[in-house]
């Protein structure tokens, strides 16, 4: 039987191992303005994959930090989030195609045992012919090099989802973050009026015990007061709720106690709209949609298979070598409905792309445009608008303590000045959605 091993050696050396490909790197997310981790440099080709694969016993689990800041929130996210680790291994299933599509086909091994069992001479074994052959489908119509580009093009495509996933939790984070600090703020803010509308009622009441004011006005300051209780209430269970919401954003069942603000810092580079994450998955499901189509045309090629063999007739105990090459014969099935199909996925992505690309254009216009606007008005506000505010305050109170000024003036001037405060609050959290706005698009 050495001419079978030596067969056998020689479909052996035909198996080639495809290397396993290189995994497509990009940006992380990190938030605008505040610190990260360094993280790996960006390429044109995709986002970084992390350095290990994630499970779903690699979820941090747990309360969550007392403190946090905005750093600290995302990096909780990142650790907690179950999506990201579904993402990941769908990254980790596309990684383990590619390494399949590069694997050749397996030889196979033929039996064959013939003229035996039958009549006269060939009664029982006395003429049985046994053939042992080893066969090798030849890739050379380039299947296996189509199946490698289309399972590279699919692990482009999820490498880029989960970066999608990642800026998608991170915006969240970061708009969750920021409505936690208004809600925040606007506690500070009723905690402020009510003690104002406190001092105020218990001012009115002197003076109307003292004759200075009718009782009507001792009337109104109460009543002042019991909308600034109501509004403290209101604000306080506000605040409750955002810190909740953000901790069940952030994977934890205990809301944080105290949130860090950071100094706001706007990105200064020009977003291109063909570098955001939505254009730069069209452009990799368009180029898996064309190694679809390639994949496809392979299939319509032709692979001959070779075989060798050793037949043994047991009649003359005399062995034979044997040879043979098969070819499929494409009468019926060429593939072409296949090929069509794949044809008008491309369509489909390419016209996808061109949405993705107005879309992106889009949104970084009117997130840019809403910056602008709200950083403008929370430079006017704190610039102008809240310091004027508290210093009509300031000076309507100390001339209403004099005797100068009456009640409703009081009243009107605290009033403004809260309403300025809260349109600060306002303000600040819409420069802040606008900013995470624009993270998204540049994929952090």
């Amino acid at each position: 039987m050495n001419i079978i091993n030596a067969a056998t050696s020689a479909a052996a050396l035909a198996i080639i191992s495809f290397p396993a490909s290189a995994q497509v790197s990009g940006p992380i997310a990190a938030p605008v303005g505040r610190p990260e981790p360094p993280q790996a440099p960006a390429t044109t080709a995709g986002p970084s994959a992390p350095p290990r694969s994630l499970s779903s016993a690699d979820v941090r689990s747990g309360p969550l930090p007392t403190t946090l800041s905005v750093a600290d929130a995302l990096a909780e996210a990142i650790a907690r989030s179950p999506t990201i680790v579904a993402e990941q291994a769908e990254v980790d299933a596309a990684r383990a195609r590619l390494r399949q599509a590069g694997v050749r086909p397996n030889p196979e091994l033929n039996v064959e045992v013939e003229n035996f069992a039958g009549t006269g001479p060939y009664s029982g074994l006395n003429g049985t012919e046994t053939t042992v052959s080893l066969n090798q489908r030849l890739d050379i119509g380039g299947r296996r090099r189509a199946r490698v580009s289309a399972a590279e093009a699919a692990l482009a495509v999820q490498e880029l989802r989960l970066a999608i996933a990642r800026a998608d939790l991170f915006q969240n984070v970061r708009n969750g973050f920021a409505a936690a600090l208004a809600a925040r703020d606007r506690l500070e803010l009723a905690r402020g009026n009510h003690q104002r509308a406190t001092d105020l009622a218990r001012i009115a009441n002197e003076l109307v015990d003292a004759g200075r004011e009718p009782p009507l006005r001792a009337l109104r300051a109460s009543t002042a007061l019991a909308q600034a209780d109501a509004a403290l209430r209101a604000a306080e269970a506000d605040e409750s709720a955002a810190r909740l919401s953000l901790g069940v954003l952030l994977g934890g069942r205990v809301a944080p106690a105290v949130l860090r603000d950071s100094p706001f810092s706007s990105a200064a580079a020009a977003l291109d709209p063909l570098r955001t994450l939505e254009v730069r998955l069209a452009d990799a499901e368009r180029t898996a949609a064309e190694a679809g189509v390639a994949q496809e045309r392979a299939a319509t090629r032709l692979d001959p298979s070779i075989g060798f063999g050793v037949r043994h007739i047991a009649e003359t105990g005399d062995r034979t070598l044997l040879a043979g090459v098969s070819v499929p014969l494409p009468l019926f099935d060429r593939n072409r409905g296949n090929i069509a199909a794949a044809r008008a996925g491309v369509r489909a992505a390419e016209a996808r792309r061109e949405a993705a690309v107005a879309q992106a254009a889009a949104t970084i216009s009117n997130a840019e445009t809403a910056l602008a606007a709200a950083d403008a008005r929370v430079q006017a506000f704190e610039t102008a608008a809240v310091p004027e505010a508290r210093e009509a305050l300031r000076l309507t109170d100390l001339s209403y303590r004099a005797g100068r000024s009456s009640l409703l003036e009081l009243l009107d001037a605290q009033e403004a000045f809260a309403t300025a405060q809260g349109e600060l609050i306002e303000a600040r959290l819409a420069r802040a959605t606008a900013a995470a706005a624009l993270s998204r698009a540049a994929g952090q």
